[in-house]
């Protein structure tokens, strides 16, 4: 519905992702870690098909050491692909500016999912949005990025 009504938005969330991750890596995040002023990290996966590194820009919100990425899709009907791969292998990388480091995802749920979810609206109100988009289709996944002790 949303694409009809627009139909310059498809073709824009491929490109605002991959033009904003180029810009994210090619200055070490010195330049695009914020956008509209939330913060914004880089997220590698390992694809779940594949195998290969899937690396996607995402806006976070933190939460004391852990960093909370919303699997949002725009509002769209499906996960987002880097959620997919999330949840067939929750050891990932970030880079948050130009500090990496490794971390373990998990879909937040319950209490913990609500108190999350207040968090992350009162910091970007259009998430609101895409859950009025996505309706009953689907939940919108809070992921907890929580960062790996150093072996």
């Amino acid at each position: 519905m949303f694409a009809r009504t627009f139909p310059y938005f498809t073709p824009l969330k491929r490109i605002i992702p991959a033009a904003h991750l180029a810009v994210y890596r090619a200055t070490n995040g010195r330049m695009s870690s914020k956008l509209a002023g939330q913060h914004m990290l880089l997220l590698t996966t390992k694809g779940r098909r594949t195998g290969k590194r899937r690396v996607v820009p995402l806006l976070y919100v933190p939460d004391g050491d852990d960093l909370i990425v919303i699997g949002s899709n725009w509002g769209g009907p499906a996960h987002p692909l880097w959620v997919r791969n999330l949840l067939a292998n929750p050891e990932a990388r970030v880079q948050v500016g130009p500090k990496k480091r490794r971390v373990t995802a998990q879909v937040a749920s319950g209490p913990e999912r609500e108190r999350l979810w207040q968090l992350v609206t009162s910091t970007y109100a259009g998430y609101n949005d895409y859950a009025g988009r996505v309706g009953d289709a689907r939940e919108i996944p809070l992921v907890v990025l929580t960062p790996r002790k150093a072996a």
